[in-house]
């Protein structure tokens, strides 16, 4: 059985300019929204997790590789979504989370990582090895270092691919993606003047180190499971800035893909990107679309809207108060936010609510936040939204509320702040056939 992704490939090859959004969440009600629009528009859907999200030890989600492929799983049975129409992937699988190690013990928790996400069941792999180690050399890691440690991450994956097929023979052989140029998990930390895209020799050198890195460690084949490199189209977002994709900055870049009919890019960080930029990257060749912080953005932008109705609506002994429960438990918990936001008590403040960042997603799973998202909820079951201010709070979900789109219901109100941001995604890898029939609304900047 052939990986949608390589299906995705063949049709690119035939002429199609489609492509494939990349979910990276592990927030349980953004993952229920990427589902139920799976099954809205009964095509793939591919939701990935972050070596610092879910790993071996847990990672801030508390999730193994197991938990997770089980929770995803379980959720889509439970919507109704065919186990077959989920994509599960693997991002920044290296040494990310132990950068601060010698190569010997990173790369043997790498190889732990890899192996537990295979066997798991994922079948889209981003081997990341890009980052420096505690006793590499001063200067640039080379390409030749990265290449060769992405193979032998490689090896323990398919080793792991041989094990899971003995008690699953129809297990989906996984494909890879490759890179060393990777955006910062989760957006810059810092303000950036100017953002450089990757340079086609840049990118033809890795394709071309791997290449050399497979047949060097007798395995030639691999870069035959190799789908997508990891490039710098020119995107980015960080605090309170955007950068939008220009596809004459880097059609020097796209333009050298076509040279290599086998690969596609992947884009990260296009978080925020208006519906035509993201038109635009898949065009060119950037068919994987890498989106996280602005889905849970979307989330927390809806859920802070219907808290502002409770304050309206609710008496003051019965409100849940979200806004206020969530910034009492970053202030008390500031490991996920402290170094990327920056300035005055006032502008930290702001950060931490409103941050396209959105390390507000690190905290959602605190007991505390979910048990006040529920009384929200229950609140403004009890307490009706009158349409007049669901049109000043949520002017977008009220347009869908009075088309009959969507009930008013406070859950489903929520969902759709994540889902205005899945739509463009799927606006531009055209999941979504005549939905998009406004063009010009939805590819408005």
């Amino acid at each position: 059985m052939k990986h949608p992704l390589q299906e995705m490939m063949d049709r690119r090859r035939s002429g199609e300019k489609i492509g494939i959004p990349s979910y990276c969440t592990a927030n349980e009600l953004v993952l229920e929204e990427c589902l139920i629009r799976a099954k809205k528009l009964g095509t793939p859907v591919l939701i990935e997790a972050t070596a610092n999200q879910v790993n071996q030890f847990g990672g801030y989600t508390g999730m193994k590789p197991a938990d997770f492929y089980h929770t995803v799983l379980t959720m889509a049975k439970e919507i109704g979504v065919p186990e077959k129409q989920v994509i599960l992937g693997g991002d920044h699988l290296g040494p990310l989370t132990w950068q601060k190690e010698p190569e010997a013990e990173a790369m043997a928790k790498s190889e732990e990582l890899v192996y537990q996400y295979v066997r798991a069941g994922f079948t889209k792999i981003h081997l990341d090895t890009s980052m420096k180690v505690a006793d590499d050399p001063e200067g640039a890691l080379s390409t030749q270092t990265v290449a060769k440690r992405g193979v032998r991450l490689y090896q323990v994956c398919m080793q792991a691919y041989a094990e899971l097929l003995q008690e699953k023979p129809d297990a989906m052989r996984p494909v890879f993606i490759i890179g060393s140029e990777v955006p910062i998990p989760g957006g810059a930390q810092e303000a950036e003047d100017t953002l450089a895209v990757t340079r086609p020799e840049a990118f033809e050198d890795t394709v071309q180190t791997y290449r050399k890195a497979f047949a060097d460690a007798g395995v030639p084949e691999g870069m035959k499971d190799v789908i997508a490199v990891v490039v710098q189209p020119g995107v980015e977002f960080g605090d309170d800035q955007v950068f939008y994709y220009d596809n004459k900055a880097a059609a020097a870049l796209c333009a050298k893909l076509e040279e290599y009919p086998d690969l596609i890019f992947e884009g990260h960080s296009t978080d925020y990107q208006s519906a035509r930029c993201l038109r635009d990257m898949v065009v060119d060749g950037i068919a994987i679309l890498k989106v996280g912080p602005a889905i849970t953005y979307g989330l927390r932008e809806a859920l802070f809207a219907l808290s502002m109705m409770e304050q309206e609506l609710v008496p003051a002994s019965e409100r849940a108060s979200l806004i206020d429960t969530i910034e009492e438990v970053m202030t008390e918990n500031p490991d996920n936010w402290k170094k990327h936001y920056h300035g005055s008590f006032k502008q930290l403040g702001l950060a931490r609510k409103y941050s396209y960042s959105d390390r507000v997603r690190y905290y959602m799973g605190d007991p505390k936040i979910t048990a006040a998202i529920d009384k929200l909820f229950d609140n403004l079951r009890k307490y009706k939204i009158p349409m007049n201010m669901l049109h000043q709070y949520m002017p977008i979900q009220y347009r869908k509320v009075v088309s009959g789109a969507l009930s008013l219901d406070p859950k489903e109100l929520a969902l759709d702040g994540a889902a205005q941001f899945m739509e463009d995604y799927e606006y531009a890898a055209q999941q979504g056939g005549d939905t998009y029939a406004d063009d010009e609304q939805r590819t408005a900047s």
